[in-house]
């Protein structure tokens, strides 16, 4: 699979589905986890797009270079792995942490066409992350957070789904002091004061149980942004994109423009 390197950072992505790199999904994920997180998306959008999946510094295959992150850094990494991949601007679906980067190579950048954020803010300063960190080596730590990002019914009616993705953190997310530095990114980025300069067309998408990253904050960042559409989904938490995964997809491809 791909491997491209940022300034000696090596990032890995990989790519699956449509031949026309002018269609690009690129996906860029949350504080912490690995590229599991994608895996219902990365299916969904493959057949009529082509799908571009990337493992944060820190996270997965990339590396984990000593932090703190920032999410500058990180938007460069994205363009970085997009110029390896040949795509010159691409749709760009951002996850929590991953939403922020997206926000930030929107407004420096011309390299995406449209954006749909998922759990994300337009400012990271106040936000209590803590409760969605597990340690990939620890099976009660991984339960727990998440518990933390998931509604309490899906844990309670899919507990085999719930270990599955346990069982994938353990192989693919961060460590502490990658999970820190990513974190730190998060909460040194505030980009509220030029939301109005954002004007790429934009899905806002959050669970209305997200106990971490709350729907007020996505409801704020779609207000500000000119081009900007909140979608909240009941009875799901942060992982919405997970748990809700046929609603979020069905949105996500109506949302897509249609470049034919």
């Amino acid at each position: 699979m791909p491997t491209t390197a940022n300034d000696g950072v090596d990032l890995y992505y990989e790519t699956a589905g449509g031949d026309r790199i002018d269609e690009t999904v690129a996906f860029v994920g949350d504080a912490g986890y690995g590229a599991w997180q994608w895996g219902w998306q990365h299916a969904a959008v493959a057949g009529p797009y082509r799908s571009l999946v990337a493992d944060l510094r820190g996270s997965g295959r990339s590396d984990a270079p000593p932090g703190p992150y920032c999410v500058p850094t990180l938007a460069d990494d994205l363009t970085t792995v997009l110029s390896d991949a040949g795509v010159r601007s691409a749709h760009v679906v951002g996850a929590g942490l991953g939403g922020m980067v997206a926000l930030h190579a929107a407004h420096e950048t011309a390299r995406v066409n449209s954006l749909v954020l998922i759990g994300t803010a337009a400012r990271g300063g106040d936000l209590a992350l803590e409760p969605l960190w597990g340690a990939p080596d620890d099976p009660a730590a991984l339960d727990d957070s998440l518990r933390a990002g998931l509604s309490a019914s899906f844990v309670d009616e899919r507990p085999e789904a719930v270990e599955q993705m346990a069982e994938w953190r353990a192989s693919e997310d961060a460590n502490r002091e990658a999970w820190d530095a990513q974190v730190a990114a998060a909460h040194g980025f505030d980009c509220s004061d030029h939301l109005y300069e954002i004007t790429e067309p934009t899905l806002v998408i959050h669970g209305c149980d997200d106990a971490v990253w709350s729907p007020e904050r996505g409801e704020r960042l779609a207000e500000g942004l000119p081009r900007g559409r909140f979608l909240g989904i009941d009875d799901a938490g942060h992982l919405v994109h997970v748990e809700a995964s046929k609603q979020v997809n069905d949105e996500l491809l109506g949302f897509l423009p249609d470049l034919e």
